[in-house]
């Protein structure tokens, strides 16, 4: 079995149920098969110990790929796959009121980190009814840009990150977890 590691965000700010951790959840109920043995984690949306827990994913379970799932509150109805990390500019205070020192993610780190899955091809050959799928290469600056970073980092790129949009009436979890699979 290959070992892949799937995960959310927790609460904050107004997002008291974070859509991103309810869809990984839901996910897990599902499974990926027979061949994947899928973990999942609900990271903090606090910059250092989101990445600690990456590093600890990386180093201790060193799974084949890990999925990291994230909340994008400006996105309706619209999944974003995101392709690159990157390392500076994180200036916006997280949970607990910090921000990485100099906006940094790895102080002797590339500018930004490609994943070694082509995030393009996959958003040209998939496609789920009622849903816009995208593709991007800027993930936002804040905790999930950061987390994404570092865990291409610690995975020598056999990392991904999807947005997902709030949950709301015709976005419920369930459909959000049938999407990820």
């Amino acid at each position: 079995k290959h070992l892949s590691v799937f995960s959310g965000f927790g609460p904050f700010r107004q997002y008291l149920v974070n859509s991103s951790w309810e869809a990984v959840k839901e996910l897990s109920k599902r499974g990926l098969g027979e061949n994947i043995d899928l973990r999942i984690m609900q990271l903090p949306v606090v910059y250092q110990k989101a990445k600690e827990q990456v590093f600890m994913i990386w180093k201790t379970l060193q799974p084949l790929l890990t999925v990291h799932v994230g909340l994008a509150p400006s996105a309706k109805a619209i999944i974003i796959l995101e392709q690159c990390g990157k390392n500076k500019g994180y200036q916006e205070m997280d949970a607990c009121g910090f921000h990485p020192e100099g906006g940094c993610c790895m102080l002797d780190g590339p500018e930004k980190i490609e994943s070694t899955i082509n995030m393009k091809t996959l958003w040209k050959n998939i496609s789920v009814e009622g849903i816009d799928i995208i593709f991007s290469r800027d993930a936002g600056r804040y905790i999930c840009d950061y987390t994404y970073y570092a865990s291409l980092y610690y995975g020598n790129g056999r990392a991904a990150f999807i947005h997902v949009p709030p949950l709301s009436k015709p976005v419920t979890a369930d459909f959000l977890g049938k999407v990820l699979q």
